[in-house]
Formats: C-alpha cells, sequence, structure tokens
C-alpha cells in the first residue's frame, strides 16, 4: 500500500491549491484519509479527514472554511482544496491512512 501526494508549490497569501493524494495497493473509498502537516519548528498538524463510510469530513478549526476535503473513487484519490491560503500554512502536507503516509508535498504561501 502506497500514498502519493503531489500539487504543492509556491502561491501567493490569498491564492489557492489542490493537492491531491493517490493511492495504490488498496481503495480509498474503504479506508479513511487524513491530511496533516509539518511546519519546521511546529508540531504535526492534523487538517482534514474524509471517512470511509460516508465520506464525512472533519476539519481543523484553523483550516475550517478555507479547505476542502473529497475524494475520487474512481481515481483512488484524495483531494485537498486549499483557498485563502496564508503564510502560515506553509508546510509540507502529507496525506495518510493508518499507517501508510506519503512522501509528502511542500507548499510555501508568500506574504
Amino acid at each position: 500500500a502506497q500514498l502519493v501526494e503531489s500539487g504543492g508549490g509556491l502561491v501567493q497569501a490569498g491564492g489557492s491549491l489542490r493537492l491531491s493524494c493517490v493511492a495504490s495497493g488498496f481503495t480509498v473509498e474503504k479506508y479513511p484519509i487524513g491530511w496533516f502537516r509539518q511546519a519546521p519548528g511546529k508540531e504535526r498538524e492534523g487538517l482534514s479527514c474524509i471517512s470511509s463510510f460516508d465520506g464525512a469530513t472533519d476539519y481543523a478549526d484553523s483550516v475550517k472554511g478555507r479547505f476542502t476535503i473529497s475524494r475520487d473513487n474512481t481515481r483512488d484519490t484524495v483531494y485537498l482544496q486549499m483557498n485563502s491560503l496564508k503564510s502560515d500554512d506553509t508546510a509540507v502536507y502529507y496525506c495518510n491512512s493508518g499507517r501508510v503516509v506519503g512522501q509528502g508535498t511542500q507548499v510555501t504561501v508568500s506574504s
């Protein structure tokens, strides 16, 4: 089982990015998938997750209303749409399902 993130990059404050998390070796529809981030000198922060059963979603307060998690079962891909980005959102973003964690994708927001 493997997860691969992509879609990170450099964006100005107020801009948007969409991160992708592609699963191989398992079906995203059957497992909860989450996104978290790690910034230098800061603790790991859980951002959002989507459940396997009914696709229910949950968000950290820091991103609620700005980030949206979604899932495309036909592509075994989970997305994280990030809008109204702030410099504080600069971090490496990871997706995970249980112990399976991707390699991360860097998001840098310039002010």
